[in-house]
């Protein structure tokens, strides 16, 4: 993803909760950012994660995102329409609920509670393909820093790419959004673990 202004078109954002599965399915069920089908396990579960079958990823998923339930207080995530068309996805939640966040490559350089349940993470944003580069990954995690300041967070972190002019970056590896894309909406950055990834944070 290169750097771009948001698009005009605005997303209906809402909770995935008040979002039917085939609806939350048709964004994320199209991605394969891995050459598999995530479904936004890789970050929970500590290792192995394709042992576990793509119905069974998908399973949790939907049991995650409490999929059809409007008056539920838990979901996972954000589902994006385009008119009434479901377009993009925020995977949103406490950082502890991803037990990978806990790897060194993660604190390089910090020191504070790992145990923290109110700061939390973005850690996947996707797009359907036909509508990639229209700006909604910048309306997606200015949404889900929102959405979780709403529910209690102090604090939200992204693990966002660095992303350079004239450079093609792969979208299987943007799935945790890009560095353009946080700082637009408030993060800064807090840390560098590797060359290409940031820690970017927003605090309340």
């Amino acid at each position: 993803m290169t750097s771009i202004t948001p698009g005009t078109a605005k997303l209906r954002i809402v909770p995935a909760n008040e979002a039917s599965w085939d609806d939350l399915r048709a964004v994320v069920g199209a991605a394969r950012c891995f050459d598999a089908l995530c479904f936004c396990q890789r970050f929970k579960i500590v290792r192995g994660w394709h042992a576990i079958g793509e119905e069974e990823r998908a399973h949790r998923l939907r049991t995650q995102a409490d999929c059809g339930y409007p008056d539920s207080d838990t979901t996972c995530g954000l589902v994006g329409y385009l008119d009434d068309e479901p377009v993009a996805w925020c995977a949103i939640e406490p950082r502890t609920h991803y037990i990978r966040l806990t790897r060194p490559v993660t604190w390089a350089g910090r020191n504070e509670d790992k145990t923290d349940d109110g700061v939390w993470a973005v850690t996947c944003v996707l797009t359907r393909t036909s509508y990639r580069w229209q700006g909604f990954t910048y309306q997606m995690i200015a949404a889900a820093a929102e959405f979780a300041r709403e529910r209690g967070a102090h604090a939200v972190e992204g693990y966002g790419m660095v992303t350079e002019p004239g450079k093609v970056i792969t979208w299987g590896e943007l799935f945790v959004g890009s560095r353009n894309a946080f700082a637009a909406a408030g993060f800064r950055e807090v840390t560098r673990p590797t060359k290409r990834r940031v820690v970017m944070r927003i605090d309340f």
